[in-house]
């Protein structure tokens, strides 16, 4: 039986119910067990991911940008020939210009490839970007009625959002202060009783932590200890407590004291009822904490790879996502190397050209009708 297991409360031998704060305590061991290990678990598989990532998905990704660079190439030396008439030129030319926009999206420093987008659209792809982030500038401005400063500085797209952001954190702080300055006008300092009991349940919460460690570093303190070994051991939990302590972990403490045997298992059974809420309020605490761990783990994974809108994705599943992007990239890939053989061949460029054609209308269509 695992320690956690060892601080979960059963009833007595006579058969009597748990309270409510018995019941919440357990609850609350569970749950900060299983997100303890879910937390784990997000942290050894995305390593696993991420190795496999690299080995697999990675050189596809790589392999399908060189096709793409390729393709706009290819409908470059098509553009070339006369044998295309002014509707399948447009849509070769936009194809181009997509294809190179897209590209120079993640790379910026490909020459070639800002020299093709001149060539077809008569403009500096650098230019051109400014100007877009300078248009998204004022259209911002406009719509917020924030004033995000000069243009100098203003490079990228994160520039453009820091800035959002921190106009946004100081009205916010404006608007505290506004409040915070009415409610002293109108004599209203004084905190509520529901406030006031909130804090000092609070007080009382952290008290109880403190007790506890101040238990665990009077039985552990390694300067008392004279055996060598035994101050090398004490040294070492010590530091566990340490750490345990400034995490505000109150349920490793617990396990802590329940390894060097200074608690045992009926001790939490037998801890009055107004001890155990103070428990509850710390481990409630910890457990946010918690999952707002995970879900900042989970979203720094998402971003990384790119699957912001993948949904509902389960550390233990990650395999699943891995095999998924790695068949999608290879279908792309066999497609993208499909139409570049198909360039070779004019005739059958047009029926493709024409049958593209024929489904963005039909997309029009849809859409007006929608």
């Amino acid at each position: 039986m695992s320690r956690t297991n060892t601080l979960l409360i059963s009833p007595d031998a006579t058969g009597a119910a748990l309270t409510a704060p018995q019941r919440r305590f357990g609850n609350l061991i569970r749950q900060i067990e299983q997100a303890r290990q879910l937390l784990a678990t997000w942290h050894e598989r995305i390593g696993e991911y991420r190795q496999v990532h690299g080995e697999l998905v990675l050189p596809l990704e790589t392999e399908l940008t060189n096709a793409h660079r390729q393709w706009a190439f290819a409908l470059d030396g098509l553009l070339a020939q006369r044998s295309w008439t002014k509707a399948e030129r447009e849509m070769l030319r936009d194809m181009l210009c997509g294809t190179v926009g897209t590209l120079l999206a993640t790379n910026e420093d490909d020459a070639p490839l800002k020299a093709l987008f001149a060539k077809h659209t008569g403009a500096d792809f650098d230019t051109e970007r400014r100007d877009m982030l300078l248009a998204m500038k004022e259209l911002t401005e406009a719509i917020t009625g924030f004033d995000l400063g000069d243009d100098e500085g203003l490079d990228t797209d994160a520039d453009l959002v820091g800035r959002m952001q921190q106009k946004l954190r100081e009205e916010a702080a404006a608007q505290e202060a506004q409040e915070a300055h009415r409610s002293a006008k109108t004599g209203q300092r004084r905190k509520r009783a529901a406030q006031q009991r909130r804090e000092t349940e609070a007080q009382q919460a952290l008290q109880s932590m403190r007790e506890i460690f101040r238990k665990l570093a009077s039985a552990l303190h390694p300067d008392r200890e004279t055996d060598d070994s035994r101050r090398e051991e004490k040294t070492a939990l010590m530091q566990r407590v340490n750490q345990a302590y400034a995490a505000n972990d109150l349920l490793a403490l617990l396990e802590l004291q329940l390894e060097i045997e200074q608690i045992d298992a009926s001790h939490i059974a037998t801890t009055s009822e107004q001890r155990l809420k103070h428990y509850n309020k710390v481990l409630g605490e910890q457990l946010a904490e918690l999952r707002t761990q995970i879900g900042r783990v989970e979203m720094g994974f998402r971003i990384e790879f790119g699957l912001e809108h993948v949904p509902a994705i389960q550390p233990h599943k990650l395999g699943q996502v891995l095999d998924r992007a790695r068949r999608e990239l290879h279908a792309e890939l066999t497609d993208q190397q499909r139409v570049l053989r198909m360039l070779d061949d004019t005739e059958a460029v047009k029926r493709w050209l024409k049958h593209e054609r024929q489904q963005l209308r039909s997309a029009k269509r849809d859409f007006m009708a929608f």
